[in-house]
């Protein structure tokens, strides 16, 4: 397996392979999100137009089986950067990562590790001092949510993030609904260390 490091504008190409391995991960819980083609050219389209923007790609030979994103906070959606403003950070110290997101097939074979220290160092080329990134947080008893379900808090931890007092909301439609609702998402971050 091989990790392919693009800039946002050179990944363009691949965005209905980003588009589809992101709507077949995400369907999974805790997200449980029912995407559609149209949305997903939107949402990646922030990172494609960002010339700091980092698109890491994952391949099995020549099959994509893992994709993750960054950007720099001040880039990023106005919803992902509202919590941090009116918490007094300077946005542009923050590399905000988007998604990580891995077939199941080859989960556990250290592309999450992967993608990690790639963003890392990417946020240290850039001079950021931070990283970042929020994830949905479910009620413990949503009926959804599988009998033995890991999370990746200590996954997360390990790499020296920590839960930040910051949320925002996403509203995203879950599978099996027509409507769209808004979900908590709680950030994570770290600092890094100094060169």
């Amino acid at each position: 397996m091989t990790i392919q490091s693009l800039t946002g504008p050179a990944a363009r190409d691949l965005v209905d392979t980003l588009a589809e391995i992101r709507i077949r991960v995400f369907q999974e819980w805790p997200y449980l999100y029912a995407g559609n083609r149209a949305y997903e050219r939107r949402y990646l389209a922030t990172y494609f137009d960002c010339t700091d923007a980092l698109v890491l790609v994952a391949r099995d030979g020549d099959t994509v089986v893992g994709a993750s994103t960054a950007l720099p906070l001040t880039a990023a959606e106005t919803d992902m950067q509202r919590p941090f403003q009116q918490a007094g950070h300077h946005l542009d110290d923050w590399l905000y990562f988007g998604e990580s997101v891995v077939l199941p097939a080859y989960r556990g074979k250290g592309l999450g590790v992967g993608f990690f220290a790639e963003r890392e160092s990417h946020a240290m080329a850039l001079g950021l001092g931070h990283c970042t990134f929020c994830a949905v947080e479910r009620p413990a008893d949503h009926p959804a949510r599988p009998a033995h379900y890991l999370g990746n808090e200590r996954f997360w931890q390990n790499r020296g993030y920590r839960r930040l007092p910051l949320q925002c909301s996403y509203a995203w439609p879950d599978i099996g609904e027509s409507q769209t609702t808004d979900k908590t998402m709680r950030f994570w971050g770290r600092r890094l260390p100094p060169d």
